[in-house]
Order: C-alpha cells, then sequence, then structure tokens
C-alpha cells in the first residue's frame, strides 16, 4: 500500500522541494540542503521513488526556440458519454505529441487539452486532421493563449 504525504517527515519534504527547483542537484549538495548525510539522503530518494512519490526526472525547454510557442487550450464536447466513447477517446489522444495534457473535466464540456503548435496555421492545420476526426468530438472551443504569465510543475509542498 503507497504511503500518503502524511507518512513523510519535514526532511522528506524538504528533499522533494529542492528536486522539484533543481532535478540535477548532485547528491552531496542534496545532503548539505536537507543537512543529513549523503548515504541518508540518498537512501530517502530511493524510498521516495519506490513509493512513487518521485516519479520521473525531465529537462524543462523552450517551446518557442524549438518551433512550437503558441500555446492552444481546447475545450472537447464528445456526443455521447459513454465508457467506450471515454476510452476510445482517452486512447486516440496518446499518440498525437501536440497534445501536451488531456484533462476529463466535469462542467459544461468533458476534456479540456493543452496543446502546442508553430502558428495559427498549424493549429488550424491540426484542427482540420487531428482534432475534429478524434472518436466522439462533437464540438470545440479553442482559446490561444496571449501570454503565458505562470507556468510550473512544481507542486505546493511544506516542509
Amino acid at each position: 500500500m503507497s504511503e500518503s504525504v502524511t507518512d513523510m517527515d519535514r526532511i522528506d519534504l524538504k528533499i522533494l522541494q529542492v528536486l522539484q527547483s533543481d532535478g540535477r542537484i548532485s547528491n552531496l549538495k542534496l545532503a548539505e540542503a536537507v543537512a543529513l548525510s549523503p548515504t541518508a539522503v540518498l537512501a530517502r530518494v530511493q524510498r521516495l521513488t519506490r513509493e512513487g512519490f518521485i516519479v520521473g526526472y525531465e529537462a524543462r525547454l523552450d517551446p518557442a526556440k524549438l518551433g512550437v510557442g503558441m500555446l492552444v487550450f481546447v475545450e472537447v464536447l464528445l456526443d455521447r458519454t459513454t465508457p467506450n466513447v471515454f476510452e476510445a477517446f482517452k486512447a486516440a489522444v496518446q499518440v498525437h505529441p501536440q497534445i501536451l495534457e488531456c484533462h476529463m473535466v466535469a462542467g459544461g464540456f468533458d476534456y479540456l487539452l493543452k496543446t502546442r503548435m508553430a502558428d495559427m496555421q498549424a493549429y488550424r492545420d491540426f484542427a482540420g486532421t487531428v482534432l475534429w476526426h478524434l472518436p466522439g468530438v462533437r464540438e470545440t472551443r479553442t482559446y490561444a493563449v496571449i501570454e503565458e504569465v505562470k507556468s510550473t510543475a512544481r507542486l505546493p509542498l511544506r516542509a
């Protein structure tokens, strides 16, 4: 059975905070940051990974420099809300790298997609060739982002 945040102590939370800020920090520097020995910190990081608190490490890339600077959110309303339609839609979005995130939501539509494109023409092409052909799609609403005010994957932790 997996542990919860209540089973963690302040040092575990501090380790997670530091790793969220710098996933490439050396074990020695991490040990200094949390005032433990490198051996103890390594054991804690291994346990936090084994227990699923740490799910991976990745580099954050600059979308504009890589030609996908336009961020677009899309509301998707399905024609039917049955288990087989949901499953077909979820499977279909997995294969399109332009779709960064897909969330089933409560409210006036079924899914919220976060996508990245080169520009509006690329989005129009994507909408016409991919988005509107996803299984069960009845209606979409598009929100092109004018300015990214805050963008982070860091979780709010209190050590």
